[in-house]
């Protein structure tokens, strides 16, 4: 059965770092499109990142919100099949719940949430003084 696990979310101060994991099982990560999203309460959903299927010879293209690029990084460890985003000088803003999501035709990037087929859980992020 597809799962995805995140975890890793928790308070910080503004400015500092935070690294968010996303554990898959039932697929391999490095076969499906991730992407990172989140919610504040009251907003919509927004796409924050993604990373494209590896294609063999490389581990995929990635593509990032406008309000994180410079500040969040994704990546994807396939021996540990789990996607991480690594987010750095962390703002009021970016508190929400962060959501980790997978489609099976992941080729081409995309932050369109409507494209994602599994979805995790979420895992909290609140960035405060």
């Amino acid at each position: 059965q597809v799962q995805l696990v995140e975890s890793g979310g928790a308070l910080v101060q503004p400015g500092g770092s935070l690294r968010l994991s996303c554990a898959a099982s039932g697929f391999t990560v490095d076969n499906y499109g991730i992407g990172w999203f989140r919610q504040a309460p009251g907003k919509e959903r927004e796409g924050v990142s993604c990373i494209t299927e590896s294609d063999g010879t490389t581990d995929g293209t990635t593509d990032y919100a406008d309000s994180v690029k410079g500040r969040f990084t994704i990546s994807r460890d396939n021996a540990k099949n789990t996607v991480y985003l690594q987010m750095n000088s962390l703002k009021p803003e970016d508190t929400a719940v962060y959501y980790c999501a997978a489609r099976g035709r992941g080729r081409y990037a995309t932050l369109n949430a409507h494209r994602y087929d599994y979805w995790g859980q979420g895992t909290q992020v609140t960035v405060s003084s």
